[in-house]
């Protein structure tokens, strides 16, 4: 392990493709565009909590720089960022029902995948999430990560998305599962780890998982909270009560940005877990990731959330 105050280690660093999101809500008359991806919400989160954050991405000659000021602005490492001028940035268009449950991806133009020759000088980080959005990451891209991390975390969302003609997204994709013999934690839905697994149950689902030697699993459920299986326990984790919910759009990501950055600093999981859920419910009281909260208003919430901490 590097030294600890080495200046270029990252707390949390985050691999994938930015996206500019055209966000459809019932509650708005128009739709309007957002700077999305998970590397987005991730890196922002890690930033509210006081880390370190880098990203590692590709963009095209169409990504607003103003979105690249704004993150600079907020202190984000962008060194890893990758502008392809002749090429498109990804984006989405993302259309909510009306009780905000359930959700259409369109995919509306594709970046070219990260390759090894797109992150030569990769830095040390003490957490390295991986997180597709359109299968842009590949194992080997993975393998090569996998050095410079002391923990490696994963969502497979971007690999386990197919896209027809239209660009409508759906599931399932193949994906390379060598790629979790690789992780520490891992991140998804229920649709997610079933689809990846095969499994029906949750249950199974988590142990197939653990099975790879992952340590940590994740499985969110929307205003459901979560569960997180670690050390042969598992522990259903509440959702937080707040003010009603605007966009859910990086709510995931979220979760998964705010636990990483607390397990960096030798957090319990279950607390770790706590903080992920609070920051959850805090960004989807704004719109996309303006709304990220204080610090403080994060580790009241998570708080709460950690006193009712159940094991199953």
């Amino acid at each position: 392990m590097q030294d600890l105050l080495e200046p270029n280690v990252s707390d949390v660093s985050v691999v994938g493709h930015f996206s500019v999101d055209s966000i459809i809500l019932p509650s708005r008359p128009h739709a309007f565009m957002m700077l999305g991806g998970s590397v987005t919400y991730v890196s922002l989160v890690t930033k509210r909590l006081e880390g370190n954050a880098s990203v590692i991405s590709k963009i095209g000659g169409d990504f607003p720089e103003a979105y690249l000021w704004w993150l600079r602005e907020e202190g984000i490492d962008l060194t890893g960022v990758v502008r392809r001028e002749a090429e498109p940035t990804t984006r989405f268009e993302v259309e909510y029902s009306g009780d905000l449950a359930e959700r259409q991806l369109r995919l509306k133009g594709k970046a070219s995948p990260i390759t090894l020759e797109d992150v030569p000088n990769l830095a040390h980080a003490r957490a390295l999430h991986i997180a597709p959005i359109a299968d842009e990451i590949s194992y080997e891209l993975a393998e090569h990560l996998r050095k410079h991390a002391d923990t490696l975390s994963f969502d497979p969302q971007g690999m386990l998305r197919a896209f027809d003609e239209a660009g409508n997204v759906y599931c399932c994709a193949p994906i390379d599962r060598r790629i979790l013999g690789l992780v520490n934690v891992y991140k998804s839905s229920l649709d997610e780890i079933t689809a990846l697994t095969g499994e029906t149950e949750i249950k199974p689902a988590v142990k197939a998982i653990h099975g790879f030697g992952v340590e940590n699993v994740i499985v969110t459920l929307g205003d459901k909270g979560a569960v997180l299986s670690v050390a042969g326990s598992t522990y259903k984790i509440p959702g937080c009560v707040g003010n009603p919910v605007v966009d859910p759009t990086g709510a995931g990501d979220v979760f998964i940005g705010a636990f990483l950055t607390e397990y960096t600093r030798a957090k319990d999981s279950l607390w770790c877990a706590c903080v992920g859920s609070a920051a959850a419910s805090v960004v989807v009281e704004g719109l996309g990731p303006t709304s990220m909260g204080q610090k403080e208003e994060i580790y009241s919430r998570a708080e709460a959330v950690y006193e009712k901490g159940i094991k199953q």
